[in-house]
């Protein structure tokens, strides 16, 4: 543990004993994470912070979405409620893929060269 993080745990053990904390909304409940392991490590802080202030990217908003409805696909039984379900999925995930092009050419140099790799001059 660093310096800092040393001094930050003094600082909330200090907070816990003086009582400071105890008012917080959702004191005494479990703290809900969110499920970042599709942000890249290197950009997890800052889109947490931007969430928090909601301005979350395109992107990061449609992972978030597609891990849901993952989540509920896996709980539905077979019928139609489930292939509406896939259908949103699958409609995610083309969305997903359309955002990732347009911030690729939101890269100015970095995008010509890519598409001269592809082929699409």
């Amino acid at each position: 543990m660093n310096l800092l993080d040393q001094l930050a745990e003094a600082n909330i053990e200090e907070a816990i004993e003086r009582g400071m904390l105890d008012d917080l909304p959702g004191a005494g409940r479990r703290l809900e994470m969110d499920d970042d392991s599709m942000v890249p490590e290197n950009l997890r802080a800052a889109y947490r912070i931007l969430k928090n202030s909601g301005h979350l990217p395109q992107e990061a908003t449609i992972h978030s979405e597609i891990r849901d409805v993952e989540s509920l696909i896996g709980r539905m039984e077979h019928g139609g409620e489930r292939a509406s379900a896939v259908k949103r999925l699958s409609l995610l995930r083309t969305r997903l893929g359309s955002e990732r092009c347009a911030s690729l050419s939101l890269q100015g140099d970095y995008y010509q060269p890519v598409m001269e790799k592809l082929g699409h001059e």
